[in-house]
């Protein structure tokens, strides 16, 4: 068999449904400009597609917001420690919770077999704050000062009743793992504003509340079926902030850059063969890294930020990984044109113990978020930049374990729980939906998880329904076939 046959004939079946889908495949078309031009100018346009990037038609109309930071509270955040005040609860410390507030939902494994399930007040007092008069937790003062910026929403449900299938349906649109993630689509759909920093940016830290927290897995912020291009790019804490970032010794700037021009020029011989849609996002990647080497450093380096900034985020700023010190650099991504900033916050998943464990975390989170959404303000940032703040689920009434007068626990609970907004375009001092006594079920208009989505992508100029994706002969989008987009939360 001829050489050039037998390499035709290893086209992977990725590969010829995507070149049969497009005509010319995906990769292809994102490719061509660097294709027709010499390649001594492969390095300035290879992430150009990137940077303006997006789909034609994009965005479907004026967008309220050019940019998201998603402050992802991993575990579950009580909405009674929090937001949702229940001030009778206190009245039934350690009754048993009627049977008729229940119904017929299922509870988790962890809690089902208890012998009762007591009442159990927050621990925590309860203020009034800002023109709306917004109840806010003792536990969160700095957020408190600014509740009128605000969006919240004390609605939010969902059906997943689990760590691991609940924060994939919030990032994904599907309880079930390998759907593109929330910034995947963005970038999918709107490219970037940067080329040299990537479209869709994620950052973790660990809390101080609970030691141990949730595993999060790299598929939360994939590109599922969409070309990996379009997946996020995880920064680190500790050593480069990107993988291989750094030249090796003995390999300096220059020999790095003949290094990726010979590379190039391979890729594109596979690329013009085959068609895979990976070859350009190898390309494409290789080129980001050696643009990055210059602007992550510059982006990491806070030295220029000014004392009044470093304190308004708190002590913890100064520490590299932390949550604050994340927040920090999700502003100056979001100053420097990055289009979807994720950051993961782990430890609030409060089954036991939570009254210690809840007071730090809160700690973590408060002073960080509220010095976020007023730097961005201060800089004329705010009204562009939608923040996104909240967990996967919330928590029930009952206590989970032992109930006592200065400590408990609390199960999950998906049947209603607090998230909020901020800036872009959503309505400040606003809260949207009201729950029962118990804060167990909703009384006033509920909000899915798909309908938050849809929102949000409206915020950013783009119809939910329109935003898709042809895969295995169905076109999919992250609200699958739900979602409405909510008005109310529209400024």
């Amino acid at each position: 068999m001829h050489p050039l046959l037998e390499r035709a004939m290893t086209t992977t079946r990725r590969q010829f449904f995507s070149r049969a889908a497009t005509g010319v495949g995906i990769g292809t078309a994102a490719l061509a400009s660097l294709l027709n031009q010499p390649l001594s100018t492969a390095a300035e346009s290879a992430s150009a597609e990137g940077a303006d990037g997006g789909l034609p038609g994009m965005p479907h109309f004026a967008p309220r917001a050019k940019r998201v930071i998603y402050l992802c509270q991993s575990g579950g955040p009580s909405q009674f420690e929090t937001f949702d005040y229940k001030p009778e609860l206190a009245k039934l410390f350690d009754q048993d919770v009627p049977k008729s507030v229940f119904g017929s939902q299922r509870l988790t494994g962890m809690t089902s077999g208890q012998a009762r399930f007591a009442v159990t007040p927050s621990y925590y007092k309860f203020k009034q704050h800002g023109e709306s008069g917004t109840w806010v937790s003792e536990l969160l003062p700095r957020l408190a000062e600014i509740i009128d910026e605000l969006c919240l929403i004390k609605s939010v449900h969902t059906e997943a009743i689990n760590h691991d299938p609940a924060i994939t349906f919030f990032q994904t649109g599907s309880q079930q793992p390998g759907r593109p993630s929330f910034g995947a689509w963005v970038n999918y759909g709107l490219g970037s504003e940067n080329q040299n920093l990537p479209a869709f940016v994620v950052m973790n830290s660990m809390g101080t509340g609970r030691p141990v927290g949730q595993p999060l897995y790299a598929r939360l912020w994939g590109s599922g079926f969409l070309p990996s291009s379009y997946q996020g790019v995880q920064f680190r804490s500790v050593g480069d902030p990107v993988m291989y970032l750094s030249n090796p010794p003995g390999l300096d700037e220059t020999g790095r850059r003949e290094l990726l021009d010979g590379l190039a020029q391979i890729n594109q011989l596979q690329q013009a063969q085959f068609g895979d849609p990976e070859i350009a996002t190898r390309i494409a990647s290789f080129e980001m890294a050696y643009r990055m080497q210059t602007s992550v450093p510059e982006l990491i380096d806070v030295s220029g930020e000014t004392k009044q900034t470093l304190e308004m985020y708190g002590d913890d700023v100064a520490k590299p990984g932390t949550y604050a010190r994340n927040c920090l650099l999700a502003r100056r991504l979001a100053e420097r044109g990055v289009r979807f900033i994720q950051l993961y916050h782990r430890g609030w998943d409060q089954h036991g113990d939570l009254v210690p464990q809840i007071s730090r975390q809160c700690h973590d989170v408060d002073q960080p978020t509220a010095a976020l959404i007023k730097d961005l303000k201060q800089r004329g940032m705010l009204e562009d930049t939608l923040i996104i703040w909240g967990g996967e689920f919330g928590r029930t009434v009952y206590s989970q374990g032992t109930l006592t007068k200065d400590n408990y626990g609390r199960d999950h609970h998906p049947r209603c729980f607090t998230m909020f907004l901020a800036g872009g375009g959503s309505k400040g001092g606003y809260s949207h939906g009201a729950t029962d006594d118990f804060s167990y079920n909703i009384t006033e208009a509920p909000l899915h998880v798909h309908d938050l989505n849809a929102t949000i992508l409206h915020l950013l100029g783009i119809d939910h329904e329109r935003l898709t994706y042809r895969f295995q002969g169905r076109d999919f989008r992250l609200t699958d076939v739900h979602g409405t987009v909510v008005s109310e939360l529209i400024g």
